[in-house]
C-alpha cells in the first residue's frame, strides 16, 4: 500500500433525526447541540467521524482513535501495541525509520482519512508526528429551524450506591425533526502524505451511508442518510466551495417527517454546470423519500440533472 496521485473532492451530505438526539453537548445535560439566536440544529464533525471510525472498525480495520481489545488505552499504548504485533516490541518509538511510519499509516485506515497527532518521533524529526487528514468535515447544521421535545426525566432501575434505592435519574433531550447538512473536501495533496488510496476512498462513500443507521443506541436511533454526493475534479487544485448553501429547503418550520421534505437543487446542479469541465465524475446515492426539486421538476438526482451531469454519476452501493 502506499499514497497514489489523488484528486480533489467536494462532498455534500444530508442525513435526518426524528425523535432522536443527533449530538449531546455534554456541558449543557447532553442537549442536542443548538444554534438557539437560529433555531439550528448543530452536530459536530467528531461526531461525524465517530460514526465512521465504529463502521470501519466493524469491518475489521484497524483504528487509531479506538479501543484495543475492548480496553481503553493511551496513543502511546495503541501505537506500542500495534508494533508489537509485528517487531515483537523491537521499534524504538522515539526514532522510527521511514519504513516503519509507512507500515504504521498502512495498518491505521482511520489516520489515512482523518490524520491524527501521535506521541512518536522519526529519525529527521524531534517532536511528535502529526498527520493532517484529507478527508475533512466542518460541523453540520440543520436546514431547518428545529425544536426540542420538553425534557422528560429517566429512571435507571439501578442505584449509584447503597443509599440510593431509587436509582439515578437524568434528562432525556431529543429533537422533534432536524434535516442536517455536512459539507467536507478531500484533499489530493494531503492524501499521499498518509497514504490515502483510492480504495479508502470507496470505503469511506460506503461508510458515510451506511454508518449512522448501523450505529443505532437508544438516543441515537431514528438517524437515516438521505442524499451522498462526492464531486470528484480532475485536479488536485480545485475546489468548488460549501455545496450546503446551494440546496435549500421548500419549508424549514414546522417539519416532523421526510415526507414533508421538499429540497431545492437549483443553484446546486447551475454551480456543477458552471464548473463541469472540472468534474471528473460525481459519486452518489439518494434515498427514494428525498424529493428533490429542480426547475420545477420532482423526482430522483440521477433522474432530473442534465445529461452532461447525469453522464457523470457513479453509484456508490
Amino acid at each position: 500500500m502506499g499514497g497514489m496521485k489523488m484528486n480533489n473532492s467536494d462532498i455534500l451530505f444530508l442525513y435526518d433525526a426524528k425523535l432522536t438526539n443527533p449530538n449531546g453537548d455534554i456541558d449543557e445535560e447532553n442537549r442536542p447541540r443548538m444554534d438557539y439566536e437560529r433555531s439550528l440544529n448543530l452536530v459536530s464533525d467528531v461526531r461525524l467521524k465517530r460514526y465512521i471510525r465504529d463502521y470501519l472498525e466493524q469491518l475489521g480495520n484497524e483504528i487509531f482513535v479506538g479501543k484495543v481489545d475492548g480496553e481503553t488505552v493511551n496513543a502511546t499504548e495503541r501505537i506500542k501495541r500495534l508494533f508489537e504485533k509485528k517487531y515483537n516490541g523491537k521499534v524504538n518509538l522515539n526514532k522510527l525509520s521511514k519504513e516503519e511510519q509507512n507500515w504504521m499509516l498502512d495498518q491505521f485506515i482511520d489516520v489515512r482519512m482523518f490524520g491524527a497527532t501521535m506521541p512518536i518521533k522519526s529519525e529527521d524529526k524531534g517532536s511528535s508526528m502529526t498527520f493532517t487528514g484529507p478527508i475533512q468535515f466542518n460541523w453540520g447544521y440543520s436546514l431547518n429551524k428545529v425544536t426540542l421535545v420538553e425534557s422528560a426525566s429517566i429512571t435507571s432501575h439501578f442505584g449509584s450506591d447503597d443509599k440510593n434505592e431509587g436509582g439515578n435519574i437524568g434528562k432525556d433531550y431529543r429533537v422533534y425533526y432536524s434535516f442536517l447538512a455536512f459539507h467536507g473536501v478531500i484533499s489530493g495533496h494531503r492524501a499521499a502524505h498518509t497514504r490515502l488510496t483510492e480504495e479508502d476512498v470507496r470505503l469511506f462513500d460506503q461508510a458515510v451511508v451506511k454508518a449512522i443507521p448501523l450505529s443505532a443506541t437508544r438516543s441515537k436511533v431514528g438517524q437515516y442518510p438521505r442524499l451522498y454526493m462526492r464531486v470528484e475534479y480532475h485536479s488536485p487544485e480545485f475546489i468548488a466551495g460549501d455545496l450546503r448553501d446551494l440546496v435549500r429547503l421548500e419549508e424549514t418550520e414546522g417539519l416532523r417527517s421526510i415526507s414533508e421534505v421538499s429540497l431545492h437543487v437549483d443553484a446546486l446542479v447551475n454551480k456543477l454546470l458552471e464548473v463541469n469541465g472540472e468534474i471528473a465524475r460525481i459519486h452518489y446515492w439518494q434515498d427514494s423519500n428525498l424529493v428533490l426539486n429542480y426547475e420545477g421538476q420532482k423526482g430522483l438526482l440521477a433522474d432530473l440533472l442534465p445529461s452532461e451531469l447525469a453522464d457523470k454519476l457513479v453509484p456508490v452501493l
